[in-house]
């Protein structure tokens, strides 16, 4: 059986509870975690031609293999590779691009050791041959997800020295995803923002 790597849960459905907040729940995709959010809003972009955006699948070494049957073959045992660089690429508008999705629990800040090195060196050499990388942060608690250009991230962790990305931080240089049914996370339409943006 191969097991997943640390820092993902299983899904899992949430229990219904006495609303009490007054955003918008969208009860569809309640106990889905952000890469299925993620998956399912690709699926709809590739399937109305918008763009083609996949999860990168994580390589892995097959060690041990056991055949119950001549037809079958089951994996015993199983370790990955190397560390995988981000979890998504693909083209938009003939353009290449490169994101890491996270979600934090916590209110006021993401920490930075959920964004490994290589992951943001990754990252560096996309925007480095003309590529366009970011993150995809989601905060659980306010129901937000946000869009963040990797060179703000780049330039925080250069210039501030601090262990997080603090919740003001993110509000002030993120690009705020919508989120509905058909996709379910429009971070395309939060990229189109960034990228009017970058060309002013």
């Amino acid at each position: 059986m191969i097991q997943y790597p640390s820092g993902i849960k299983p899904k899992r459905v949430a229990q219904s509870s006495k609303q009490t907040t007054t955003k918008q729940t969208q009860y569809g995709s309640r106990g889905m975690s952000l890469e299925d959010r993620i998956n399912q809003s690709n699926d709809y972009y590739n399937t109305h031609h918008l763009a083609v955006i996949h999860k990168k699948p994580t390589p892995i070494q097959v060690v041990k293999v056991d055949y119950p049957k001549r037809s079958a073959a089951r994996i015993t045992e199983a370790y990955y590779k190397n560390a995988s660089t981000t979890d998504y690429n693909g083209v938009y508008q003939g353009m290449y691009i490169d994101f890491e999705a996270k979600e934090t629990k916590n209110k006021t800040s993401f920490p930075l050791a959920n964004l490994p090195e290589h992951q943001r060196q990754h990252m560096l050499q996309c925007i480095e041959q003309g590529g366009i990388a970011f993150l995809i942060l989601s905060f659980a608690v306010h129901q937000e997800v946000y869009i963040i250009p990797y060179e703000a991230v780049d330039t925080f962790i250069k210039t501030e020295k601090q262990q997080s990305l603090p919740y003001d931080f993110v509000k002030s240089v993120g690009f705020l995803c919508k989120t509905g049914v058909f996709p379910l996370i429009d971070y395309l339409e939060a990229l189109d923002y960034y990228l009017q943006n970058r060309q002013s």
